[in-house]
């Protein structure tokens, strides 16, 4: 195996390396186990279906791009791509979970057809850098937010919207959850959101506020409740049209993002710095959306994680398929995973949020008409409680403020057709009026 499929030698790495960065991938990583069906739950999902379902899909595609592209990168369910399936689509837009998975299909079908064509790169590349760091602060902040809501730090208030919450049994257990996650990380423990959560699910159960399973391990994996129960069909509206681009968007600033980051760290590049076998990598990213969408998650994407197998000396697929076979064998203790309660996952939530933060430093904030825009993008984000609003509202006002202070030229074409979309999406309950009163002109 030294100089066999994965060309070992040739990538200067040996098989004990490639077990243990694929290992490390797997701990920095797995708290999307709890995380993901924890969220997805909250559109009327059943959770212990979501559980089984983000072990195989992880675990599938995980091992595809090892297989088919030699690279150590791992892919499962996005971290706010989930936040705005649940949120911006079912909770805030009124649609069946149903329908929010046949965008989530029809998105990742596009993002697969604009890689064929060469074009993601392009789009990708329409928007400011600013802008793209903004995206990731805004879900971040946004993602943040739920994980304090979920803790019960953060609760309704009539007068003011919202307000601290009252420091309860359970409150308590999830700052534990979160001050030993913390501490983990300042001392870069890996496995550190897995370890936090496992310790707030124990101490849940100690106090009495956690119910023992009835069982450790199971072979039983039913994901009928969600799996191909997608509404294409419902999806193909034109109401939900910005939403399905949005989706795209946002899976397309992760990936690429995440891919050349990974990619560079672990020498993946040629003598141009071109990242080698890009394309087939985000073609693989664009195909797996689809297959999660069919099986009933959320978006699935490339995960900054491979960085700590990265780090570890992972060079090759093996890194992958290593951590595929983790998520296979995490499929056996369903049942543990099924009582870990809210709020021991929703540390996990703010400590994701805050990683996300740091996009921040990349924010050009001396030039106020690309940091205007970010700053809308971020603060929209979280409190309209919508991805796809403070999008929106971002990318139009970046074009407004090139045009009226004389830098149109700065903004590039495709630039244009995001904004004339974003305007179509926040005006989309208007339309029909719009198109009555025209008629009674005409």
């Amino acid at each position: 195996m030294e100089g066999g499929f994965f060309r070992l030698r040739e990538k200067r790495t040996n098989v004990r390396t490639e077990f243990v960065a694929g290992a490390t991938t797997f701990l920095t990583m797995a708290y999307i186990i709890f995380v993901n069906p924890a969220i997805l739950s909250d559109a009327g999902m059943d959770k212990q279906a979501l559980i089984i379902v983000t072990c195989i899909v992880s675990a599938v595609m995980t091992i595809i791009t090892g297989l088919f592209t030699n690279a150590p990168i791992a892919m499962a369910p996005g971290m706010g791509l989930n936040a705005f399936l649940s949120y911006s689509l079912v909770k805030a837009g009124a649609i069946t979970w149903q329908t929010a998975l046949g965008v989530v299909f029809l998105s990742g079908l596009l993002c697969f057809l604009l890689t064929l064509l060469g074009l993601r790169k392009r789009l990708v590349e329409a928007i400011p850098v600013s802008l793209v760091s903004a995206i990731s602060v805004g879900i971040g902040l946004f993602i943040t937010f739920i994980g304090l809501v979920d803790m019960g730090i953060v609760v309704n208030n009539e007068a003011t919207l919202v307000s601290a919450g009252p420091l309860t049994a359970t409150v308590v257990i999830g700052l534990c959850g979160l001050l030993v996650m913390a501490f983990l990380e300042i001392r870069k423990i890996k496995g550190a959101l897995l370890i936090g959560i496992m310790f707030a699910t124990a101490l849940g159960a100690v106090f009495g506020y956690v119910k023992r399973p009835e069982k450790i391990l199971t072979f039983s994996f039913d994901i009928s409740p969600v799996a191909f129960q997608l509404d294409i069909l419902g999806a193909f509206k034109w109401s939900l049209f910005g939403s399905i681009f949005t989706l795209m968007f946002m899976d397309m600033f992760d990936s690429i993002g995440t891919l050349v980051a990974c990619c560079h760290e672990a020498k993946m590049v040629d003598q141009d710095g071109k990242i080698k076998g890009l394309d087939r990598l985000l073609a693989i990213d664009g195909a797996a959306s689809m297959l999660g969408a069919a099986l009933g998650t959320s978006t699935i994407t490339s995960y900054i994680e491979s960085a700590a197998g990265i780090e570890e000396g992972g060079r090759t697929g093996l890194t992958s398929l290593v951590t595929g076979v983790c998520f296979l064998a995490a499929l056996l203790f369903v049942p543990i995973v099924g009582i870990v309660p809210k709020y021991a996952t929703a540390p996990a939530l703010v400590m994701v949020g805050l990683f996300m933060m740091k996009e921040i430093r990349r924010i050009d904030f001396d030039n106020l008409g690309e940091a205007l825009p970010a700053f809308i993008i971020i603060v929209m984000t979280a409190l309209s409680y919508s991805i796809s609003t403070g999008l929106a509202f971002g990318f139009m006002s970046f074009v407004l403020i090139k045009t009226v202070s004389g830098s149109v030229k700065e903004v590039k074409p495709t630039m244009w057709v995001i904004a004339i979309l974003s305007l179509v999406f926040l005006t989309m309950d208007k339309l029909p009026k719009l198109v009555e009163y025209l008629k009674q002109l005409l």
